[in-house]
């Protein structure tokens, strides 16, 4: 039987929302936690209260409540990592032409295959398309109205997942994306952004 120490059922709810969170693979979108709580007869407004009280219970835990991808998930905290990544199998990694692909699209989508060859200024691999489908970090948006209809692309919920962010306002500013400048002095950029901006 479930205690609720506030009296007001935040501590009840908390602890059902804890359970539906811990059990989804994916984040969990606002609007479902929302729904779920219509369904336990709470309103919704107290989606707040009820998630502040389950990141407080873990404050001081290996894992933590965050949101990513629009919605709520456990994630291991970012200090302990490392100490886990000679155990936990590491996912595999993209290609520079991969993630300079998914870049472009991150921050210039919806866009077409000729838009991302414009900005890379070389032709984009159908191979480097296939994986990052395949790896479920972009998907088709539409087409583009204008002759042969070409398919839009743009990132996916898996794509905000996977580099943890909350929704693409999360990305860093482009300025940001410049390292410090190397012993000789000159800048290197992470990603190509020619004809960015």
């Amino acid at each position: 039987m479930m205690h609720d120490l506030d009296g007001d059922g935040t501590e009840a709810l908390s602890r059902l929302v804890e359970g539906l969170i811990f059990a989804s693979a994916e984040p969990v979108p606002e609007h479902a936690l929302k729904q779920f709580l219509a369904s336990q007869g709470a309103d919704e407004a107290r989606l707040g209260p009820v998630l502040a009280r389950v990141i407080a219970r873990y404050e001081d835990h290996a894992v933590e409540l965050v949101a990513v991808a629009r919605g709520w998930q456990f994630r291991t905290r970012a200090e302990i990592a490392p100490a886990l990544t000679r155990v936990v199998e590491k996912p595999r990694r993209l290609s520079r032409s991969a993630m300079e692909t998914l870049a472009i699209i991150a921050y210039h989508q919806p866009c077409t295959r000729a838009d991302i060859e414009g900005i890379r200024g070389v032709s984009l691999s159908q191979t480097v398309l296939d994986a990052l489908i395949e790896d479920g970090l972009i998907m088709p948006r539409g087409r583009k109205e204008v002759p042969g209809r070409p398919i839009l692309w743009g990132t996916s919920s898996h794509f905000l997942s996977s580099f943890g962010l909350s929704d693409l306002n999360a990305l860093p500013r482009r300025e940001e994306l410049l390292l410090d400048p190397d012993a000789s002095g000159r800048n290197e950029r992470i990603v190509t952004q020619k004809g960015m901006g």
